[in-house]
């Protein structure tokens, strides 16, 4: 994985993050493809995109949910990160119809990125994010379609622990989880994904 930085001289620390990002191993499902990062929010950053598909190796299927992992880095620690790394992130997936009109579906939403976090025994502060369902009705010429809800999660957080790695592993259960693939079982480790 490359870096980028305004000055173009990227500090060592940040470099050993993207080395450890790059390390990552998700689940076979997950594509993660190195994507121009943002250039005016950090002086360092760092952006990837992902794609959960039904298998490893179905590239003619649809995908089942797609988002984007983005480490920004400021030395100077801006005031509302309360740190000098930031994460944000966002994961949209297609979900069942039903599920347009439950309450609860905000909450579970969120509660499916804290719980990814706290799995991997990570840790952060100034947390923020939204959970939003779009829901899409057709009508006259697309009459025909059915019905379709999306969710989308979007958030942001300040790591504060040394092992950034583990953010991204968490992002990536997250992804999964949205996806609807159900959880590996416990001792099992996933053969490792695609990268591009």
């Amino acid at each position: 994985m490359s870096t980028r930085s305004i000055s173009g001289d990227p500090s060592a620390e940040f470099d050993a993050a993207a080395r450890a990002l790059s390390a990552v191993r998700l689940r076979p499902e997950v594509r993660l493809t190195e994507v121009p990062a943002p250039s005016r929010i950090a002086p360092y950053s760092l952006a990837l995109t992902a794609e959960v598909l039904p298998t490893h190796n179905a590239e003619d299927e649809d995908e089942l949910a797609s988002g984007r992992f983005v480490l920004l880095h400021d030395p100077d620690g801006p005031e509302p990160w309360e740190g000098t790394w930031r994460i944000v992130t966002f994961v949209r997936a297609e979900l069942e119809p039903e599920t347009a009109t439950d309450p609860m579906l905000g909450a579970v939403g969120w509660s499916w990125l804290t719980d990814s976090l706290a799995a991997v025994g990570a840790t952060y502060v100034a947390d923020a994010g939204t959970v939003t369902r779009v829901v899409s009705e057709s009508f006259a010429g697309l009459e025909e379609r059915a019905p379709s809800v999306e969710m989308e999660v979007r958030a942001s957080w300040t790591p504060t622990d040394n092992d950034l790695s583990i953010h991204l592993e968490a992002w990536g259960a997250l992804l999964c989880t949205v996806a609807g693939l159900p959880p590996l079982p416990d001792g099992v480790v996933a053969l490792p994904g695609q990268r591009r």
